[in-house]
């Protein structure tokens, strides 16, 4: 769902330029010095599959005009959609330009090995630094720092309180001065922290650092989600997204293979295994750090550096593609330019959108269930007789099942166009698993069960990446796209400092009455996706009656005077 696509035979031309879809309160005129004329050049037919360049399920002609219908194709309606005059890609925008299949395939290819390939191993970098505690647990990590379980779970706490608390202001400095910049920047800096773990001394040191890293690496992941933002349709970016999402379960994989050799280094030098895994990973992250100043452009047009090349990455007429497919799909992205602050008075309009607010709700509950068997996993697993090395190589599986069941359920979402139907298949899939973690006995049960329940369970078809992507659609704004993410996301940390207190000491070994009420969650998540599928038909039924009723005139007159911004406008539809 985005903007509705409408025309008009004719229409006056507004002499100030309202009716743009600028921020007004930013400060920069939002009136357009450019007329934009376009005429009655070919259009594809909308295409309600997406296609991919790897896998075409559709079969089209690669010589075939492959630019969409949009609100651009009616000059007389494009005007009151411009971009502002000082967004960055302004000049390789063009409404009339058109391009077939074969140059968009080509163009989407590039993009994708130029910016999201770079994105993931910088992801990865995130994951080894932020999840190498639990493999430091397999190499006795809390007896050598005197600590217990309640310690690991307010570590924890601690790192994903920091985490969420940290995610708007990052969010705010990079819309600041630019995701290309501030990026590096957070991995350089978390990367010293990471790597000074290997001098932890006991519970203080301990809690210091995890706070420390949460607070460098909180918004990295919003700003990304931004950053990709620039380069992609919001057809094309969730499936990007589960993508990058699965490098995340890749990097825990390659953790487990880096883990069973660094670990085994436990006494060079008098010093234990898990020291040598903090350091020598977060050393790899500053390298990666660095190289990010040079790999990551500021936008689709603004790839030349001494390092990326004089005449940059892309071609002008690969410029014109990408700018105007992005901008064909989303008018909104043209309504800040990239090293834009998010003004206060602007901030508070993306705070206080409620209609984002029950993608929130569901960030903060759907991956609860799954949060703490998740967190425990080692520690369960070695409760169960496994040994430091067979633990770290049999948490594989369940990353292995989660990168497919990821990208197999987002594929799904964007082949039946129902995101929340998505959300309650994953729900649907965990609950026969939490049911039996919760009845069978795990100290008189076979040890291979309790490991294979666990694995089916962690192997759920998560959602995260595909309800990024939801949040991202119905923002309509990029001031709002760049705060909903971060909050989002905060949510979802919120639902890991729950997750982390569910299993108790005192609840320990079974953990029966964490399990009970995890159960309940996996059943209330059922309903609530439901609910907000709900609520999103409700409000497009009632602006659908609201804007067929009204003539052309009306509806431009709507265009032309309304003070409704983002998804607030009547020509604007949810996706659900």
């Amino acid at each position: 769902m985005a903007i509705i696509v409408w025309s008009k035979a004719k229409a006056p031309s507004p002499s100030n330029g309202e009716g743009s879809l600028s921020d007004s309160s930013s400060g920069t005129p939002t009136d357009k010095k450019a007329n934009v004329s376009v005429e009655a050049f070919p259009l594809a037919e909308t295409v309600a599959d997406q296609n991919y360049w790897w896998f075409k399920k559709v079969k089209l002609d690669p010589n075939a005009v492959a630019t969409q219908p949009s609100v651009y194709d009616d000059p007389d309606v494009a005007k009151y959609y411009q971009p502002r005059d000082d967004y960055e890609n302004l000049h390789r925008f063009d409404p009339s330009a058109r391009w077939t299949w074969k140059e968009e395939w080509a163009v989407v290819r590039k993009v994708d090995v130029k910016i999201l390939i770079f994105a993931c191993v910088a992801f990865m970098a995130l994951e080894l630094d932020r999840a190498n505690l639990s493999q430091a647990l397999t190499d006795n990590f809390l007896t050598d720092l005197h600590m217990n379980t309640n310690d690991y779970n307010l570590g924890n706490t601690v790192f994903k309180l920091s985490f969420l608390c940290a995610e708007l202001p990052s969010q705010l400095v990079s819309k600041w001065i630019g995701p290309d910049r501030w990026i590096p920047m957070q991995m350089i800096l978390w990367s010293v922290v990471a790597a000074s773990q290997y001098g932890l001394a006991g519970r203080t040191s301990f809690l210091t650092c995890r706070a420390l890293l949460a607070i460098l690496q909180g918004g990295f992941i919003p700003d990304m989600v931004l950053y990709l933002s620039y380069f992609y349709t919001s057809r094309e970016l969730p499936i990007r997204l589960s993508i990058w999402w699965t490098f995340m379960s890749v990097a825990d994989i390659l953790a487990s293979f880096i883990a069973f050799g660094i670990l085994h280094m436990r006494g060079l030098n008098g010093k234990s295994g898990w020291r040598w895994l903090f350091l020598i990973e977060g050393i790899f992250t500053g390298i990666i750090g660095i190289a990010a100043f040079f790999l990551m452009p500021p936008s689709p047009t603004q790839t030349a550096s001494k390092l990326r090349g004089r005449k940059g990455w892309f071609t002008e007429r690969e410029e014109t593609i990408i700018v105007t497919r992005a901008l064909r799909d989303d008018p909104s992205k043209g309504s800040m330019h990239n090293r834009q602050p998010i003004t206060p008075k602007l901030l508070y309009k993306s705070l206080s959108d409620y209609h984002l607010w029950p993608i929130y709700l569901i960030g903060l509950t759907f991956q609860l269930p799954m949060t703490p068997p998740q967190t425990y996993l080692t520690l369960s697993l070695r409760s169960l007789g496994f040994d430091t090395f067979q633990t770290n190589l049999l948490v594989i599986p369940s990353q292995v099942g989660h990168i497919i069941t990821m990208l197999g359920i987002t594929f799904l979402s964007d082949y039946i166009g129902k995101l929340a139907i998505a959300g309650i298949i994953g729900q649907i899939w965990a609950l026969p698993f939490l049911a039996s973690l919760y009845i069978i006995d795990s100290t008189t049960a076979n040890k291979w069960t309790i490991w294979a329940i666990t694995t089916l369970l962690l192997s759920f078809p998560n959602t995260h990446a595909v309800q990024v992507g939801w949040t991202s659609r119905n923002s309509n704004t990029v001031r709002s796209r760049t705060v909903s993410a971060a909050m989002y996301n905060m949510f979802c940390q919120a639902q890991g400092i729950i997750g982390s207190n569910v299993y108790r000491e005192d609840d320990k070994p079974r953990y029966r009455r964490g399990n009970r009420a995890l159960v309940a969650v996996n059943s209330a998540n059922i309903v609530i996706y439901l609910g907000v599928s709900v609520y999103y038909k409700w409000v497009n039924k009632r602006r659908d009656n609201i804007w067929n009723s009204w003539t052309d005139e009306e509806k431009e007159a709507y265009v032309l005077t309304t003070k409704d911004e983002g998804n607030k406008r009547l020509d604007f539809r949810f996706a659900y």
